[in-house]
């Protein structure tokens, strides 16, 4: 049986992940169209500090909640593949949060400059790759996890929602290829991403909370009922009118 606490950090980590919505709040600058999620964590904005705290307290969250399943349930086939993927979902977020870019290019013209004349540091040029990797490392934690619930029939909270997040989260991906090359509202398009994430997020928390309330019934059904206690009756009545 997985610990009480898990489905409260998978319902944590989908809460911090989604700390761009405050973007709104302490932060209007940016570009939300066009702007990416990671130019609110560039070290010259100032917020940068809070943004990349959350991306990594959520990939921090995301790694025990995988690490924890993974050891306690054991799991096989696509299940191992999910699981897996979410651990290093987890991995890359951090990642995400300690490459972070030095500026925002498409709020800022002069970052736009430095990004086409290759002087921006190395962390902002690998940024895109950590970015890459955590989007592709969530796609395949949602595909594998939705064909083991469906195939399985172990998690019937993933089995019922984890498809239509999938197919949002995968449409979406697809979705910016096109707007990459034209250079359009990638900002809104990055920020369904990051959202169907979260909420896969909790899908995952309610899933783990469903399946622990599960294995107490269970458990509870099957523990053996032991014979009453010969002495405690003897007692009883002794003490009997």
């Amino acid at each position: 049986m997985i610990p009480a606490f898990l489905p409260v950090l998978a319902a944590v980590a989908g809460v911090v992940y989604s700390s761009w919505i405050l973007q709104f709040l302490i932060d209007p600058k940016l570009d939300a169209v066009n702007g990416y999620v990671s130019e609110l964590s560039a070290t010259d904005q100032p917020y940068h500090g809070f943004f990349s705290g959350c991306d990594f307290l959520a990939g921090a969250l995301s790694i025990v909640v995988a690490a924890v399943v993974l050891r306690r349930l054991r799991p096989r086939g696509w299940a191992l593949v999910g699981w897996a993927a979410l651990l290093w979902f987890g991995v890359f977020s951090i990642g995400d949060s300690l490459f972070a870019m030095d500026c925002a290019p498409n709020s800022d013209p002069t970052c736009a400059l430095r990004e086409r004349a290759g002087t921006v540091s190395f962390a902002h040029e690998f940024h895109s790759v950590t970015s890459t990797l955590v989007v592709t490392s969530g796609i395949v934690s949602l595909i594998a996890l939705t064909i083991a619930a469906r195939r399985y029939g172990r998690w019937p909270v993933l089995a019922r929602w984890s498809w239509p997040v999938m197919v949002v989260e995968t449409g979406t991906a697809l979705g910016t290829l096109p707007l990459m090359y034209f250079g359009l509202m990638l900002g809104v398009m990055e920020r369904v991403q990051v959202t169907v994430i979260s909420v896969w997020l909790f899908v995952i928390a309610v899933e783990l909370y469903t399946g622990r309330r599960r294995a107490r019934v269970a458990w509870t059904a099957l523990r053996p009922v032991g014979p009453p206690d010969d002495r405690s009756a003897v007692r009883e009545q002794a003490a009997s009118p």
